[in-house]
């Protein structure tokens, strides 16, 4: 590889015709690439939903939650099992290890599941087992309006047209309705006509199921062929039901409209959507796995501007909008990225004043990044946030190399020598430390593509694109800069005025390695106080973003009506709208999922919960999100009777703590303390705990000798009162078949019947003498159960959702770990850590071995290149002294040491030793001295002091100038310049150019002085040695 350079020289036409190779290549690959958001992740997480409607969760937790959990408890791999008990449905999440494949997870839980479906209820319809997909959640929202169509008739437009229209595009996912209404055939039953014939409701149901049907009738051969024989009992309209005869247990028949009637109307609303106040139907667009939000996005958008020129009273308005801070994001990056080239580049040409050496270096810049397209593209990864920073850091330390090896050309140059003898010499002098340099950044960057859990899936990308623009650098720096440099650079005729900063840096460097203990003990002391800080940086996961979006979750108690959660809605919506910033309001009644955490299981939607997502004014023009949601907070203190929550559910928002418990006695009672202590901690947003959620419920309780004498069961009371107050299950309704769909034939009470206890009472029973008036066998009261049961690895749990509203995590789980409840917790109460916390915990222990990992390569590689083990010992000393300056640039920026700032200090470790590398390279080459060479006198070594001084004089510049270029290329991500969201970059920006000026600073004082000190260990051992071998 060291003479690599000079082949290249004698031989340019080859090494032109590879980087021409490379940048196409690599363009077509930039070209392939899909633009995301984060990267698409595969997690062995699975989610089991049963259904069984109308039962209470009490009963579902027993009859099915319980069953289902020891099926799935024993599977291998398995971490944890989270359980949603609401009405009528029982939903799972089962979180496998990251090493787990997802289809053998997903096989595990099927065959687990089917194992005991036997013991599950018979009504229960059957488990439905799926993964969890991190692409699920919604990218575009929008509602529909027309003057001239009604909400059955919008409804069914969504359903048909526009889900049809919208699904035939490449990478659309799933078209979901928000809102609007769906038809069906109704069947009032009067209880009195009921009572008179001796009928019971669900007899009605299941004869009007019976009779109403298409069946099959077998085979004939009439004739020369074959004729297929069909039963057609099917009517076309709801006239044509009424007018149906069914037959009685007594033997009687009886029309269906004279004990009921029949209406072709809407089911009963369970959901709604409003934007600004006025009804809408809404619809939710989610996109394919592996697709691009982007893309997925235009063509969405091209669609719908194609169906409103087709349809123009029809009136469709985005309400979400996840595709355009995506966008902003790719195309704020890329300026960012172009910014510091600039810079750098700027940089370069500050300190050598020379167009052409400049130009030399610059090239370097894109000949680096275009190439590791290639193997990203290859990798299968996509330009997505983490691609894109890992980019946007590597950009200073890209045209390093090329720096470096120009600067060390022009010294040569005004030696005196031409251009083609300067680029041969000087390309071959400092080949080491540039291999060096390039190999320890890998060494550094490439363990983090290998992290466990959930944050090693996101940094496979980062490290893997890191390393590979940082070696096509080396590549460009080897091959490249010193062809260019032979052929562009001209002579160099005027003598170097050396610059007077670089003279008063040999007077320090000489003061420091006289006074070696001084020197040590001041950097020693600047290491401890680095180290110091730590406590005082507060620690977080994910720093909150700044995107022009936010919701608000209102959730009322349980038994509220669907008009009563609409009411609350707009009272919300209302005050939402007074404060300033506030464009827009979409609101969503018990569905929709825009916004939501896909990490957190929703369970089913319920009509007492609504969601407000509200957009707000540009970024720039408005001040930070986390301040506009604390005005909304403050906005909606006077909303009576609901609980709210303000923010999206992402990462860097919330805290999760859990208490469970197998006695629900007593961890009812520690819930309410640890809420009362919660509520002291200041600078909190709102505390939402699924504590002390009971509902009312309707009891009825059977006389077991009355029922037992007439011969009526317990399975047909509830039979029957669930068909009368509901209707039957959807499986088992009758349905009238249309052109286009089949509409359900409900058959139920009266909406009137179901306000009077009484006329339950008077409902018919059968038994084994004929049907009984409800109230002879049973009665009925007024009682309460638990809205939702939560349970978490096979426990009953409580969990508080704490708003942490722009304060650190891990300041947050500290206070809330010293309360005085959590303290003394009552026996068989726990803590556990979910969520955020837990993957923060899991983060920090993987970067931790990330970074003893990077050191070990360092050193490894190091070792092998310097052919000695104490030498790279001086190189690592520099490690230490970044530290300081990345804590000192949090703490003046007020940021958290969170998951970008580790990935600063990660990248500070390679950047720290690069610039000791070139240090001790030329140091040990100077004392070595050089042989006669053909054409070249011998160059005698120097004695330790003078080769230290003359590597500090002719290092030092190279060193501070890919110092500043690096500090230059990431000061926009710093400042946050631009039209992207900085919240996330700019900690990482700003660990890596604080710790670069102490480092650098430090570096060039404090590294002498160590290899003086290595050095004599290596002579006393050296001494040691001889002295032991002449001893024998």
């Amino acid at each position: 590889m060291l003479n690599v350079s000079s082949w290249s020289i004698r031989n340019p036409i080859p090494a032109v015709m590879l980087f021409v190779l490379l940048t196409v290549a690599g363009f077509v690959a930039f070209g392939s690439m899909k633009v995301q958001n984060f990267p698409d992740l595969d997690v062995p997480t699975i989610t089991v939903t049963a259904s069984l409607p109308g039962a209470a969760p009490s009963q579902l937790e027993t009859d099915v939650a319980r069953k289902l959990e020891n099926a799935l408890a024993p599977l291998q791999g398995l971490k944890h099992i989270t359980t949603k008990v609401q009405d009528g449905t029982v939903s799972i999440t089962a979180e496998f290890r990251m090493e787990k494949p997802v289809q053998e997870a997903v096989d595990d839980v099927r065959s687990a599941i089917q194992g005991v479906r036997a013991d599950l209820p018979g009504d229960l319809r059957d488990p439905v087992v799926q993964k969890l997909n991190l692409a699920g959640s919604p990218v575009l929202a929008y509602t529909v309006r027309s003057a001239r169509m009604d909400d059955e008739a919008l409804s069914w437009l969504v359903d048909n047209d526009i889900s049809r229209k919208l699904l035939s595009l490449r990478g659309v996912g799933a078209v979901s309705r928000v809102g609007g209404v769906t038809r069906e055939v109704q069947i009032a039953l009067n209880v009195n006509q009921l009572q008179s014939l001796g009928i019971t409701a669900a007899e009605v149901s299941r004869q009007l199921k019976q009779v109403q049907q298409e069946g099959s009738g077998g085979r004939m051969d009439l004739g020369a062929g074959e004729q297929p024989v069909r039963t057609l009992a099917t009517v076309k309209t709801a006239q044509e039901v009424g007018r149906i005869e069914l037959a009685t247990s007594r033997g009687t028949r009886v029309r269906l409209d004279q004990v009921a009637s029949v209406k072709d109307t809407l089911a009963e609303p369970r959901s709604a959507a409003s934007l600004n106040g006025q009804a809408v139907v809404g619809f939710e667009v989610v996109r394919s796995k592996g697709e691009s939000e982007v893309a997925v996005g235009r063509l969405v958008r091209q669609a719908l501007a194609d169906y409103r020129l087709q349809n123009p009273d029809i009136d469709i308005t985005e309400s979400f909008d996840f595709v355009t801070p995506v966008e902003e994001e790719y195309s704020g990056s890329l300026v960012l990225l172009y910014e510091g080239a600039a810079l750098a580049v700027l940089v370069v040409w500050l300190f050598l004043r020379d167009f052409r050496a400049t130009f030399v270096s610059a090239v370097a810049l894109p000949l680096s990044v275009i190439p590791a397209f290639i193997g990203m593209a290859y990798l299968g990864f996509s330009i997505n946030v983490v691609t894109l920073l890992a980019l946007s850091l590597v950009i200073g330390i890209l045209v390093d190399d090329a720096i470096v090896e120009v600067e060390n050309i022009v010294r040569h140059l005004r030696m005196g020598k031409t251009p083609y003898q300067a680029a041969m010499e000087a390309a071959d002098e400092i080949g080491l430390a540039v291999i060096a340099t390039t190999f320890t950044l890998i060494a550094v960057f490439l363990p983090t593509a290998f992290m466990s859990g959930i944050p090693g899936k996101f940094f496979k990308q980062f490290g893997w694109t890191a390393s590979l623009a940082v070696f096509a650098s080396l590549v460009v720096a080897r091959v490249l800069t010193p062809m260019m440099a032979a052929y562009l650079m001209k002579p160099i005729v005027t003598a170097e005025r050396e610059p007077r900063w670089l003279q008063r840096y040999m007077v320090w460097v000489a003061w420091c390695m006289k006074h070696r203990v001084i020197t040590m003990l001041l950097a020693t002391l600047f290491f401890i106080g680095s180290i110091m800080l730590v406590p005082l940086l507060p620690k977080g996961f994910i720093p909150p973003d700044d995107n022009s979006q936010t919701q608000v979750y209102v959730e009322l108690p349980p038994g509220a009506t669907l008009s009563q959660t609409k009411a609350s809605a707009e009272q919300a919506r209302q005050l939402v709208m007074q404060v300033s910033d506030v464009q827009s309001v979409y609101t969503t009644i018990g569905g929709g999922s825009a916004g939501s955490d896909p990490f957190a299981g929703s369970g089913a939607a319920e009509v007492r919960k609504a969601t407000l997502t509200i957009q707000l004014s540009q970024r720039g023009t408005r001040p930070r999100k986390q301040a506009i949601e604390q005005d909304i907070r403050t906005a909606l203190q006077p909303l009576p009777g609901v609980r709210f929550k303000v923010g999206l559910g992402g990462s860097g928002e919330k805290y999760v703590l859990v208490l469970t418990g197998e006695d629900p006695q007593a961890l009812q009672t520690a819930a309410m303390a640890v809420e009362r202590d919660l509520r002291t901690i200041d600078g909190l947003g709102s505390i939402a705990s699924t504590a002390s959620l009971v509902r009312p419920e309707i009891a009825v309780r059977p006389d077991f000798t009355k029922a037992a004498d007439l011969g009526v069961t317990s399975a047909a009371i509830s039979d029957t009162l669930r068909v009368a107050t509901l209707g039957d299950y959807d499986a088992a309704l009758p349905k009238l078949n249309l052109s286009q769909r089949q509409v359900p034939i409900v058959v139920k009470l009266d909406a009137d019947a179901r306000k009077d206890l009484g006329t339950l009472e008077r409902l018919m029973v059968p038994g084994s003498r004929g049907p009984v008036m409800l109230g002879q066998v049973a009665s009925i009261e007024v009682a309460g159960g638990p809205a939702v049961i939560d349970r978490y690895d096979r426990q009953r749990n409580i969990n508080f959702e704490i708003e942490l509203s722009g304060l650190p995590l891990g300041d947050v789980t500290q206070a809330v770990q010293k309360l005085p409840a959590l303290q003394n917790l009552p026996p068989g109460v726990k803590v556990i850590e979910i969520g955020d916390a837990e993957v923060m915990g899991e983060l920090f222990a993987s970067f931790g071995l990330a970074m003893m990992i990077g050191v070990l390569c360092i050193y490894i590689v190091l070792v092998l290149l310097f052919k000695g083990f104490l030498h790279p010992v001086t190189i690592l000393a520099a490690l230490p002294l970044s530290l300081g300056g990345a804590f000192v640039g949090l703490l003046m920026a007020q940021k958290s040491f969170s998951m970008p700032s580790l990935i600063g200090l990660i990248m500070l470790m390679g950047i720290a030793t690069k610039n000791s590398i070139l240090l001790v390279e030329y140091a040990i080459e100077a004392r070595r001295g050089k042989p006669a060479q053909a054409g070249h006198p011998a160059v005698p070594g120097m004695s330790r002091w003078d080769a230290l001084l003359d590597a500090c004089h002719k290092r030092a510049r190279p060193i501070v100038m890919t110092t500043i270029a690096m500090g230059a290329g990431m000061l926009p991500i710093a400042v946050g310049w631009g039209t992207s969201d900085a919240s996330f970059r700019s900690p990482m920006a700003i660990a890596v150019i604080g710790g670069l000026i102490t480092s650098t600073v430090l570096s060039l004082l404090v590294i002498p002085v160590v290899f003086t000190y290595l050095d004599d260990v290596g002579l006393w051992a050296g001494r040691m040695f001889r002295r032991l071998t002449a001893g024998r």
